[in-house]
């Protein structure tokens, strides 16, 4: 992903033409590429880049053609899951804490000038 473009559509990203996938391995691998995707960009900590991933507008929907997902499966999808959810709280996390560093510095910014304190001494 390159600075401010959004990430990948989450529909059924795979190698298909037709932009859906055509097994789940294909989809759990389109998953599992996004995640190392949203790693890297917290990895570099550039903001517009994690905001991005915060703003994205759709949110993944399993694909209704391939039926329902394999048992041999599920425990690999399970584990992307966690993975997943783990990344989208550290992603929350670094968009709140950059929201906050923004607000501190716009108050330090525009807030007038305290006097600063001068001693001096008289013994010399």
């Amino acid at each position: 992903m390159t600075a401010g473009s959004a990430p990948r559509n989450r529909v059924g990203d795979s190698p298909s033409p037709r932009g859906e996938a055509r097994n789940w391995p294909a989809v759990l691998d389109a998953l599992e590429g996004d995640l190392v995707e949203a790693e890297a960009t917290l990895a570099r900590g550039r903001a517009e880049e994690i905001a991005t991933w915060g703003r994205r507008s759709t949110d993944w929907v399993p694909p209704s053609n391939l039926g329902p997902l394999p048992d041999d499966l599920r425990e690999r999808a399970a584990r992307l899951l966690q993975h997943q959810l783990a990344v989208a709280e550290a992603l929350v996390e670094r968009i709140t804490q950059s929201q906050k560093q923004r607000d501190v510095a716009a108050r330090m910014s525009y807030a007038p000038t305290r006097p600063v304190a001068s001693f001096i001494d008289r013994a010399l």
